[in-house]
């Protein structure tokens, strides 16, 4: 879809940047988006707006909500909302670097840079525990069902919904567990990625099976690995035409369906924070691609 920001259906790069903004001075805002529109073509960066930004601008969109609290028994969810998100994607993070202070003095004052993750892609798409990441996700037009909004009408076809969470990994408990162990966690051979056909309930392909929800629940994964000082994770990305795959994934995922089986990804990974973004389409022109805001009045 044209209207679509690209990078959102390309294969992750491989360095990434996540910058999360708070709202400061919402009198500036839409000077701040305007300046910000010309910045996004939807390749280099990929913009996302939360429900703060939207209310602030007096407008609606249609699905856009703040993550809701997903916690199970025993497992924390965090959500931690979130004014503004730019992806950032490219081959040297120098690069990201520069941009990210383009992008803070362009929406300076009206939003604040809060944290800035850097991320990258290891290996073939692994996460660092060596396993595949979003080996089920849907591909060509499956992607674009999967991940887009569709026949909303101009400023919203081609938006998406993302589900943004930061995992951060606990290295110590995965490699205390034996290599079957970690296999049965994750319910794939981690050798050949083979599924296991009698992995246990709690492991993470079993609990998130897209197609074993009713209605079935598909999203987009574009997730990157990161790392800061002696920590490091998964930035969770899943892409949706709404937030509720996503949310039907995570509740199973807490332990929050009848039978009451937590994904054994909590034995040894847990989100640290979380939050919901709408991506604006983009419109096409002479001279590339920007984000298209005219559903939010600019």
């Amino acid at each position: 879809m044209k209207t679509a920001q690209a990078g959102i259906l390309q294969p992750v790069p491989s360095q990434g940047r996540y910058l999360f903004f708070s709202l400061h001075q919402p009198a500036a805002l839409r000077g701040a988006l305007a300046r910000l529109a010309g910045l996004v073509d939807g390749e280099t960066v990929v913009a996302a707006l939360g429900q703060t930004t939207v209310t602030a601008l007096e407008a609606s969109v249609p699905g856009l909500r703040e993550m809701p609290d997903l916690s199970g028994p025993g497992v924390e969810v965090p959500t931690t909302p979130t004014a503004l998100l730019c992806w950032l994607r490219g081959s040297d993070r120098g690069d990201l670097v520069n941009l990210t202070r383009q992008l803070e003095k362009a929406l300076a004052p009206a939003c604040h840079l809060d944290r800035a993750v850097d991320a990258f892609r290891h290996g073939h798409g692994l996460d660092l525990t060596g396993y595949e990441d979003g080996t089920e996700n849907p591909k060509d037009e499956a992607a674009e069902t999967a991940a887009l909004v569709q026949d909303a009408g101009a400023g919203l076809d081609g938006g998406s919904f993302v589900a943004v969470q930061q995992w951060l990994h606990d290295f110590d408990a995965f490699e205390a567990l034996g290599p079957d162990e970690q296999d049965n966690a994750v319910g794939r051979r981690r050798s050949d990625n083979e599924e296991l056909e009698d992995a246990p309930e709690s492991a993470h392909v079993k609990r998130t099976a897209q197609e074993s929800f009713v209605p079935e629940a598909f999203v987009l994964r574009r997730s990157m690995p990161w790392a800061m000082s002696n920590k490091a994770g998964l930035m969770f990305v899943a892409f949706g035409c709404s937030f509720d795959a996503f949310e039907a994934q995570m509740r199973r995922m807490a332990g929050l369906e009848a039978d009451g089986i937590k994904d054994a990804l909590f034995g040894f990974s847990k989100p640290v924070n979380g939050a919901y973004f709408w991506c604006p389409p983009v419109r096409p022109g002479a001279r590339g691609a920007r984000l298209d805001l005219r559903s939010l009045g600019l």
